[in-house]
Parts: C-alpha cells; structure tokens; sequence
C-alpha cells in the first residue's frame, strides 16, 4: 500500500490548493473554530465540480461529543445519503454511546447506507475508553479508515498507542494518524508507526 495523504480543508480554495499540492484526499469540513462539523450542500456540490481528488465530507451535526440525539440521527443519515449522491468518495463520520464507546449499531448502519462509497471513523475514536475494543468494533462494521491521534493531544504525542493500533489493525482497516502532522514531523510519524494515510 502506498503512502496516502489527506488534507483537511475548510472551503473551496483549500481545496484547491490541495489538489495542486498533490494531496491524495480532501477531509472537507466547515467551521474550524468548533473542530469541524458538516459543510452546506453548495459548498459540497461544487468541490465536487472542481476536484478530481477523492472527497471525504465530515458528517458532524455540531461540535461537542459525539453522541447524538434521534433528530441529529436523522440529519447525519441524510447528509450522508446527498454526498453519496453528489459522488463524493466516502465520508468522515463518528458516532458514540452515552457512555463514550463506539455506537456499533449505527455505524454498521452508516456503512450500510453509504455504500458503495467509503466511511472514515472521525476522531470521535480518540474520546472512547478502551480503544482496542473500539478498533474492532469499526472493523466489524465494516469502516476503512480510523481518524485517530492515539487519544493523545497531537499524534506526534500518540505515535505509541497508533502504532500498537496498526499492528492490531493488521490490514484490516487503515489506521490514519491526525492532528498535529506537519511536515517536519511526517517523517518521523512513518518510522514510528508505520502507518500508510497520515492526515
């Protein structure tokens, strides 16, 4: 498996810029300031127009956990029923139990519904309490890709839980270290890990 970069961006130029700069992936999310939630239907619409590169929109109602009422239930199944519609890739997606575990009856269902176009477990992951359960849990609904910084503040800081993480994945699901990942520290990220997607 090749290496695979994912970038995070918050409007079209972004976007952009990624595409030119030979990113493999955009995360394309809105509000930064909360951490990410769902960008509007227009924004979507026309990054999809204007990038050849795969397209992930995160699927997130509000910022806060990840633990969502029946009507923010209902609204991330919708959002992720017009990206698949508008041909995006796959989508960024997390949801959670009241008690922070990953809820793995709704994201069996989320794979479900999208499909055939991926699921990226966001970094709700990092907020669960045994995330070697939560691992399995995304494998056996059938997602691709963790989002994850090691439940550490930065994935420089998480470089020992994501490593453990990508030998217990074995292949099974793409383990994608984020938060903190520059190009200083990419390098060194790759030799600790051993992950293929950084983001």
């Amino acid at each position: 498996m090749k290496l695979s970069l994912e970038v995070c961006a918050f409007n079209i130029q972004s976007c952009l810029i990624a595409e030119k700069m030979h990113a493999d992936r955009v995360e394309l999310c809105d509000n930064p300031i909360e951490g990410g939630t769902t960008p509007s239907y227009g924004t979507i619409k026309k990054v999809r127009e204007k990038i050849a590169i795969a397209l992930y929109p995160i699927i997130r109602p509000r910022s806060m956990n990840y633990f969502y009422d029946e009507h923010e239930w209902d609204i991330i199944v919708e959002d992720i029923l017009m990206c698949r519609q508008l041909g995006c890739n796959g989508v960024s997606v997390g949801v959670q139990k009241r008690n922070g575990e990953i809820d793995a009856d709704k994201m069996k269902y989320i794979v479900e519904k999208a499909y055939p176009i991926g699921v990226t477990c966001n970094r709700a992951f990092d907020a669960v309490p045994n995330p070697w359960t939560a691992l399995e849990i995304l494998i056996d609904a059938g997602c691709e890709i963790v989002l994850t910084s090691g439940l550490a503040a930065t994935a420089p800081e998480g470089s020992d839980v994501l490593k453990q993480l990508v030998e217990q994945a074995g292949g099974r699901i793409s383990i994608m270290p984020g938060a903190g990942v520059r190009s200083g520290n990419i390098a060194a990220l790759m030799n600790q890990t051993g992950a293929k997607e950084y983001h």
